[in-house]
Parts: C-alpha cells; sequence; structure tokens
C-alpha cells in the first residue's frame, strides 16, 4: 500500500488511505477506524484496492461492498 500510495503522489494524485495499525487495539479501536474509513470512501473519487496476488479480506469485502452501495468506481491492482 505504501508503495503505491508514493507512486500515485507522485502522479498528482491525492490518496486517502487507510491508517496503518502496527500491534494490537481494542475493539473500540477497530470500530472507530473501521468507521473512519468508511468516510476516507465518501471523501474519495474512486477506490483503488490494493490486493497483492487477488486476496481480498473481510474487512475490504465490506468496504469494495460500501464503495459500490455510494456510487464509487473500485479499481484493483490484480485481478479479484
Amino acid at each position: 500500500m505504501r508503495a503505491v500510495n508514493r507512486d500515485l503522489a507522485f502522479e498528482g494524485i491525492i490518496v486517502v488511505a487507510p491508517v496503518e495499525v502496527d500491534g494490537l487495539i481494542t475493539d473500540e479501536q477497530r470500530k472507530a477506524l473501521d468507521a473512519l474509513h468508511l468516510r476516507r470512501i465518501d471523501l474519495a473519487d474512486r477506490v483503488l484496492v490494493v490486493n497483492p496476488g487477488g486476496y481480498i479480506g473481510e474487512s475490504t469485502s465490506r468496504e469494495v461492498a460500501y464503495a459500490q452501495a455510494v456510487g464509487k468506481p473500485v479499481l484493483f491492482t490484480d485481478p479479484v
């Protein structure tokens, strides 16, 4: 994700990326971050999912569904 963020920034694209978390966080913190990420999707023109090897986890699947429901185009770095 960091590399894609950097490359897009060099192309002049504003990137609104999720917070990277190192270590354990509480359920309350996770819920807060999940809600903030949906707000980031609201701000975006489109969503680019960084999915090496086609992998998409549970939370990313929910975020993709949300983005599609609110009419945001969704692109993937690798075939799903």
